[in-house]
């Protein structure tokens, strides 16, 4: 998923400016934020914390304009209860970036 991965590296660049090393801990930030929202998510089986972990990860899909990552986390949100599909889909998106 290389665009993906460019369109994240382009907003951390944004706040980083021309410092690789910065991006990339920021990158690594990311994913393991993105990482433990999904845990949650897999830990939540519906309710409050099952649509907390989920717009978490929108969130965090939003703060570097991931824009395939937002849109399942938004559509996890949307539901109320888990969605072994979704949460497959959104694992996915995760192990890829």
């Amino acid at each position: 998923m290389t665009y993906e991965r460019g369109t994240i590296d382009s907003a951390l660049a944004a706040v980083a400016g021309d410092e690789p090393a910065v991006i990339q801990d920021l990158r690594i930030a990311f994913v393991d934020s993105a990482t433990r929202a999904l845990e949650a998510m897999h830990l939540a089986h519906e309710g409050p914390e099952w649509r907390e972990a989920a717009l978490r990860l929108k969130g965090l899909a939003a703060s570097v304009n991931a824009l395939p990552l937002m849109t399942l986390a938004s559509q996890a949100a949307d539901r109320e209860a888990a969605d072994a599909a979704l949460l497959d889909r959104i694992g996915e998106v995760v192990a890829r970036l």
